[in-house]
């Protein structure tokens, strides 16, 4: 019997021309860590349930892949990297010079209903500093958040920024801080099913009255100074709301304060935040959702540790970055690496030796295994796409032909430098 072959909804298969985008972007996104002193990690897909569960929060647990393994042992799937980061903390913590910088890049997996730019399998791009209970640290991860999505977007983004604990304090004055993760989660989806729907949500929670109140709260809007006048009016000088002041300080010191938005309304679903937070959109397409959200949760590791430690850290969404990328035009599909390819001639040492020339210039080089007719390798290298094909003279080590395969045009009687040369002219 033949099996059909088939993917489970939410998952994908990746050929070649997308793995190639996805891996370039990564590229990008980890140089831009490495320039600000962040190194990888990487930790298990599997973990024990308790471990997962241990502050994801109800809607999430319904969520997780979770089963019982040959050893009868109760197990999931990590469905973020921000918790398994926790368990690693307290396991290695002796290891780590604080603060500690990292980053890691790998799958994640969540059943829930898929959309455009989210599916069940996806890759997340986490980085934190752990140690460092400052506004500096809060700062930095803001700062590279900014400038790594600006390398890998071509053109602006808006990052939307606010403090969990004013909001908390807010609450605390409306007698409805014990229903504060029930509040939050209601106005993390704002954007998704629209203030009508969160008003009556938050209704249910904290009668019709205090939901105008809370709705008038998180609508807060103008410059910098305006918003958090407004939000301070509502509980009073604080210090969330001086940290707020000071971490706007450094943007301006920094010049880079009109990439962000003081908005009242970015609350972060999760319950282990407890500071800062923030999303991230692009500014020509906010429909997609946020592309890099976090904040700060000083408390998370010390579910697992009887010492916690202070954190503060970003997630990117791989795919849905993508995902925005591609609606914005502004990724290049490239199906191969190499820029230039060797007609197969039926010497595969002399061909490789031709190629080896190329890539110690610098040059990425493939040679064509299948001896046929030049007309249908010319095909194939179009295929692949190659910009150029080499045709190698008979016997090795003569005068070598030139093929423009964009033009379709041969240009003979050239050498390896000459080559370099054309194709320098060309890129």
């Amino acid at each position: 019997m033949i099996i059909t072959p088939r993917v489970l909804k939410g998952f994908r298969d990746f050929l070649p021309e997308a793995e190639i985008t996805r891996r370039n972007l990564v590229e990008k996104i980890e140089s831009s860590f490495r320039s600000y002193g962040f190194v990888p990690i990487d930790t298990p897909a599997l973990e024990y349930s308790e471990i997962l569960f241990g502050k994801g929060g109800g809607e999430t647990e319904k969520q997780v892949y979770r089963f019982k393994d040959s050893g009868d042992r109760d197990v999931a799937l990590r469905f973020d990297l921000t918790v398994p980061f926790a368990r690693f903390l307290a396991e290695h913590r002796g290891e780590l010079v604080f603060p500690f910088k990292r980053y890691h890049i790998a799958k994640v997996w969540r059943g829930e209903n898929t959309q455009r730019g989210r599916y069940r399998e996806f890759t997340q791009c986490d980085f934190d500093i752990i140690g460092g209970d400052t506004a500096a640290a809060d700062f930095e991860i803001l700062h590279m958040m900014r400038n790594t999505l600006l390398a890998i977007c071509g053109g602006d983004v808006v990052i939307r920024f606010n403090h969990r604990g004013l909001f908390n304090r807010f609450l605390l004055r409306l007698g409805v801080l014990d229903k504060s993760v029930d509040i939050l989660r209601a106005v993390d989806k704002l954007a998704k099913i629209g203030p009508e729907a969160v008003k009556q949500a938050l209704s249910e929670f904290a009668g019709e009255s205090r939901a105008e109140e809370m709705f008038k709260y998180v609508g807060a809007s103008g410059n910098f100074d305006e918003t958090l006048s407004t939000m301070t009016s509502a509980v009073g000088a604080c210090p969330e709301a001086e940290q707020l002041a000071h971490l706007h300080d450094f943007m301006l010191d920094a010049g880079i304060a009109d990439s962000f938005i003081l908005d009242p309304s970015i609350t972060r679903g999760l319950d282990y935040y407890t500071g800062v937070v923030f999303e991230s959109f692009f500014a020509d397409l906010p429909d997609i959702g946020s592309i890099c959200s976090g904040g700060r949760y000083d408390n998370l590791v010390g579910l697992y540790s009887k010492e916690p430690l202070a954190g503060v850290g970003a997630s990117i969404g791989i795919d849905r970055l993508i995902a925005g990328l591609e609606s914005l035009g502004r990724v290049k599909a490239e199906k191969t690496y190499a820029t230039i390819g060797i007609a197969y001639t039926g010497n595969g040492g002399a061909c490789q030796s031709l190629a080896e020339k190329l890539r110690e210039k610098g040059i990425p080089c493939e040679v064509l295994l299948k001896e046929e007719i030049l007309t249908k390798q010319f095909q194939a290298a179009e295929k692949k796409g190659l910009c150029w094909l080499i045709i190698p003279e008979s016997p090795p080590g003569g005068a070598l032909t030139l093929r423009d395969l964009r033009k379709r045009e041969n240009i003979e009687g050239l050498g390896i430098e000459g080559i370099v040369k054309k194709i320098s002219e060309k890129a």
